[in-house]
């Protein structure tokens, strides 16, 4: 066993994965290699067509075989009715042991992504998260290969890399022409931004864009150009509209969350970044969406206005562009209908690839010109270490996302998180699993008071601002005793020796590992 810097005991080898431990958040440095590749070059007659017939028949010419990569994108979130139909197609084709890497894992039903685990169609998983029924599966042990989870910028990080090579890449669009430019931004099922899948597009050995909705040639506006696209497959319907996202996610009522939300917005009021010209990211849960209304006032009575937003957008940050208050918006995932349609009818709403945005090794990642980036969290420690995976009781709960990218480039990274969650502590002694490193953390806001992390590089300014405020400054010690004292203190959770899953920071390195847990 070896421990990485952050403490936690680490196998040297896992299966044939060898480890590379945690070394810092900024330790290790990016490779000078070129970037690898499975993209291969194509000649197309005049006369030959790129369009299909059916899903069957572009994955016998795609020539997917057993043990080979296929990759998708989440974009259409829990409405996605794609990869369950080429899962589908490729399990009665007789296809097994594939390596499964999407983008992340949306919880998809009828049928059920742990039924082509338990088939054998699908032998291995990388992605940013699992949970539901696929994350008891793992945990429980049906998988015999660990999984692999990847930051949002650690997966095109690892594309280009060569550590996760593509062979077939199925791209889903809500639109398309037969020669394969196609978009997220119109038809019957549009999600807005197709960030996540410019990466496989760029690099996968072959790709096949799935659509429900075939427009004339060139299918306007272009978000994947026909250049990287194989194959154009038609089916039947790509999506739920219902559940892709369709209206604009609601202001919660919640009272604690609400108080949450406007601490956070005062914090970044409070800063002496917040200034015209500053660049921000929410995301677009409860808390988060409260804290960019309670923003957006704070912007209003100052006068000040931001240069970008970036990152997933809800439409309370379209708002903000429509009213003046942010002049570009950074879109790397709509969350709504409301930010799909948004790209294609506002010009300063822009469509941005995963790796511009979140790459950590990438040349311009826009992330190291965030000033503030708001973040949610399952525990908080008291080395401000956070966990984005993994619940009470051990089971997953959640997907790495980009929260550890956002941590590691915004000049202040606040996390929101309740000090409990029913009778259980949120702030803790040590997380059960590491997710983002402390070290990266500014602030923690809580309903009980506000921590700031003395090991930030920005401690001391941060510091200062706030102490000129009436905010409830506290030691994130103070936080975690007065959680633990309304709820008592919570059983340890006990795992095996067997790793399900291996977590990996942004450039590579292995932060924790998620092993199972005994019942």
């Amino acid at each position: 066993m070896i421990k990485n810097r952050l403490g936690r005991e680490l196998p040297e080898k896992i299966g044939d994965y060898v480890v590379r431990p945690y070394q810092g958040a900024y330790a290790t440095p990016a490779p000078q290699e070129t970037v690898v590749t499975r993209r291969v070059m194509g000649h197309r007659i005049p006369s030959d067509t790129k369009l299909l017939p059916d899903l069957k028949t572009a994955i016998q010419a795609s020539g997917l075989r057993d043990g080979m990569t296929i990759s998708f994108h989440h974009s259409f979130r829990e409405g996605d009715m794609i990869i369950g139909q080429v899962l589908t197609a490729i399990r009665e084709l007789g296809i097994k042991h594939l390596r499964f890497a999407p983008s992340a894992v949306v919880n998809i039903k009828n049928p059920s992504i742990v039924d082509f685990v338990r088939d054998g169609t699908i032998d291995r998983i990388e992605a940013s998260g699992i949970r539901g029924q696929l994350g008891d599966a793992v945990l429980a042990g049906e998988m015999e290969k660990p999984v692999i989870l990847r930051t949002h910028g650690a997966r095109p990080r690892a594309i280009e890399a060569g550590e996760l090579q593509i062979d077939v890449a199925f791209i889903g669009a809500s639109a398309s022409d037969d020669y394969g430019n196609c978009t997220g931004q119109i038809g019957p099922n549009a999600c807005g931004s197709l960030g996540y899948a410019f990466v496989d597009a760029h690099n996968a050995g072959c790709v096949v864009v799935v659509t429900d909705h075939l427009v004339e040639y060139p299918c306007l506006p272009t978000s994947i150009s026909q250049q990287y696209v194989d194959y154009v497959v038609k089916v039947g319907q790509i999506g739920d509209p219902e559940k892709i996202g369709k209206g604009a996610a609601r202001l919660t009522k919640n009272p604690r969350d609400l108080m949450i939300a406007e601490r956070t917005a005062d914090v970044i009021a409070a800063s002496r970044l917040f200034k015209d010209g500053f660049s921000f990211q929410t995301g677009a849960g409860a808390i988060a969406i409260a804290t960019t209304k309670y923003l957006a006032d704070r912007m209003r009575e100052r006068g000040v206005k931001a240069s970008f937003a970036l990152g997933g957008i809800p439409a309370a940050i379209i708002d903000m562009y429509d009213e003046g208050l942010v002049r570009v918006v950074e879109c790397s995932q709509s969350f709504d209908a409301v930010a799909a349609a948004a790209i294609s009818t506002r010009p300063g709403v822009v469509e941005i690839d995963n790796a511009d945005y979140a790459n950590a090794y990438s040349k311009g990642g826009f992330l190291n010109r965030e000033d503030f980036g708001v973040l949610g969290a399952l525990e908080v420690d008291t080395d401000f270490n956070v966990n984005i995976l993994t619940g009470s009781s051990g089971e997953m709960m959640g997907g790495l996302g980009g929260g550890p990218d956002v941590a590691g480039g915004a000049a202040i990274s606040i996390v929101t998180i309740p000090i409990i969650r029913g009778r259980t502590p949120s702030i803790v002694k040590k997380v059960f699993t590491l997710c983002t490193p402390g070290e990266t953390v500014a602030a923690v806001v809580t309903e009980a008071g506000i921590a700031l992390n003395p090991k930030h590089k920005n401690y001391a300014e941060l510091k200062e601002d706030l102490e000129k405020t009436s905010l409830k400054l506290v030691t994130i010690e103070e936080l975690q005793q007065l959680a633990e004292s309304l709820t008592g203190v919570p059983k340890p959770i006990e795992t095996s020796d067997r790793v399900a899953c291996i977590v990996e920071y942004r450039d590579g390195t292995v932060i924790d590992v998620i092993r199972e847990v005994k019942h």
